[in-house]
């Protein structure tokens, strides 16, 4: 899930979420359901076959971001255990529970989000500046800034 969330952030960069989440499906199949290894081992060949896919955002430098990144995640994974201990490393171990009332008090960009970004692209990833950092460290609840009066505030639900 981690590897999809990354990619998608990624794929989102300078684009609407409604674009990316109406290409979901057919990234999960193009990019062998997010499967790292399979990812990794992706041809140059296939990666063109990709770029030429109606049903993705077909930007050649995203598009072998996700192969590259596969790589470096692999690695990442290897070094520390799995990718999960790899980012959870830069909190501690704890969810960032932020409490905000209004959107204008929620940041595009953090200090953790800064270092976490620099660190990730020390590594090999692309497509991973601080911006997309965050919005993936909200995505997968390493932050939790959703506003107070947000049916979603409350991890439990956002199980559901």
């Amino acid at each position: 899930m981690l590897f999809e969330f990354i990619t998608l952030e990624g794929a989102q960069a300078g684009l609407s979420w409604e674009t990316v989440l109406r290409k979901r499906e057919r990234y999960r199949a193009v990019f062998a359901d997010f499967d790292l290894a399979r990812v990794a081992r992706f041809t140059p060949a296939r990666i063109e076959k990709i770029v030429l896919d109606p049903g993705v955002i077909r930007h050649r430098g995203k598009i072998e971001s996700v192969v590259s990144n596969a790589r470096s995640i692999l690695a990442i994974a290897k070094e520390f255990g799995s990718f999960d201990a790899y980012l959870w490393g830069f909190t501690g171990g704890k969810p960032i529970d932020v409490h905000r009332k209004t959107m204008a008090q929620v940041p595009a960009i953090t200090t953790l989000a800064e270092a976490l970004s620099k660190d990730l692209r020390k590594r090999g990833l692309r497509f991973v500046g601080p911006t997309i950092v965050y919005a993936f460290m909200q995505a997968v609840g390493i932050v939790n800034d959703h506003l107070a009066a947000c049916a979603f505030r409350d991890p439990a639900r956002r199980r559901r």
